[in-house]
């Protein structure tokens, strides 16, 4: 599946913002950059769009703020996922206390396993 390729702007604000703590791994999640810890994604782009990883309730205030459910693919929503509204990304503090919180979140799931080939 072919999709659009992340605005360079928005790739270099995901750089800037995402949290670096040394748990912090760098990868791409659907061809796209994205941050893990602990094998657990946190943060990533995918096209235009920014997504965070989110618990109840922080993923509830997230969406009453503006963010959406974040859909891959459509009518296929990942659970706990949500998309960032453009007046957050224009945000930079707010946008860094968001991925700071996502990041927190997720590195206190229990680590991922790696799965055997």
């Amino acid at each position: 599946m072919d999709w659009e390729k992340s605005p360079p702007e928005l790739a270099a604000l995901f750089d800037e913002l995402a949290p670096s703590a040394p748990a912090v791994e760098r990868r791409k999640m659907f061809g796209y950059p994205a941050a893990f810890v602990n094998g657990n994604m946190f943060a990533g782009l995918h096209g235009a769009r920014l997504v965070l990883r989110l618990p109840e309730p922080a993923l509830a205030e997230f969406l009453a703020q503006g963010g959406g459910p974040f859909e891959p693919m459509p009518g296929r929503p990942m659970k706990g996922y949500a998309v960032a509204p453009a007046a957050l990304l224009a945000d930079k503090p707010a946008l860094s206390r968001w991925l700071e919180r996502s990041f927190e979140a997720a590195a206190a799931l229990p680590p991922k396993r790696k799965k055997r080939r």
